[in-house]
């Protein structure tokens, strides 16, 4: 299976043999693949020649670890085009897909200072702070932080929460969505973000934060999200000139 004479690292001979085992699907998608102890048997290498190997291919998005479960073959990346705007339950939906939110919790606070000069509110004014976790197919995809006026949506409940909050704005208030700015970058897994999305924490994840506004021009809402680098990826069209 190795070639021990190869100028190649053991390591690297082993990424290549796990990716063949997956492209061969010996290795499923979003299945375990086999402990690093019966991987150093079967290659007849030892566990820490396997654990860099492992390592390297959990960096590249291949594998993924979920904490006390093992390492698992990543599933085809969610790829989200940065042209248009959609919640996270139409895009799931789009894709055919079944979205679910996990409420952690739905607090009445005043707005930090930030999010005060996002939303155009005054410094005393109060938010509704809604924090969520948001699933396709019943596997955790983000961890998501929504901040909307008080003021503006004076009604909101647990349930409306739990399904679409654009049907509700658009829908039920008769507000027209328009547009949003969006900043994405990547950040580490705390201990507390792994724990929620299943993964290990050091796990890249891609920190997105948007800033959302109405057909009048008004900002209504601020998202801070963090999504699963390892399931999301996002893509542009570019033009010269």
């Amino acid at each position: 299976m190795l070639n021990k004479q190869s100028p190649l690292p053991m390591y690297y001979q082993i990424e290549e043999n796990v990716k063949q085992r997956i492209a061969n699907e010996e290795f499923k998608r979003g299945e375990a693949i086999p402990s690093e102890r019966e991987l150093s048997e079967s290659y007849e290498v030892s566990r820490m020649t396997v654990r860099q190997a492992i390592t390297n291919l959990v960096n590249e998005g291949i594998l993924y670890r979920r904490k006390g479960r093992g390492t698992f073959v990543a599933e085809e990346k969610i790829a989200q085009p940065l042209q248009g705007m959609t919640s996270f339950t139409e895009d799931m939906k789009s894709r055919g897909m079944k979205p679910e939110s996990r409420l952690l919790s739905l607090q009445i606070k005043t707005a930090p200072a930030e999010i005060s000069q996002k939303l155009h509110l005054e410094s005393s004014s109060q938010v509704v702070k809604i924090d969520r976790i948001r699933y396709a197919d019943q596997e955790p995809m983000a961890i998501e932080t929504t901040y909307l006026s008080v003021r503006k949506f004076p009604d909101l409940t647990e349930d409306i929460v739990k399904k679409s909050l654009y049907d509700y704005i658009e829908k039920d208030k008769g507000y027209t969505i328009e547009k949003a700015t969006q900043m994405i970058e990547a950040v580490i897994a705390g201990e507390k973000q792994a724990d929620l999305l299943g993964v290990e924490a050091g796990q890249a994840l891609l920190h997105i934060e948007r800033n959302s506004y109405l057909s009048d021009g008004s900002p209504f809402e601020v998202v801070i999200s963090d999504y699963r680098a390892d399931r999301y990826k996002f893509i542009t069209d570019m033009f010269r000139g």
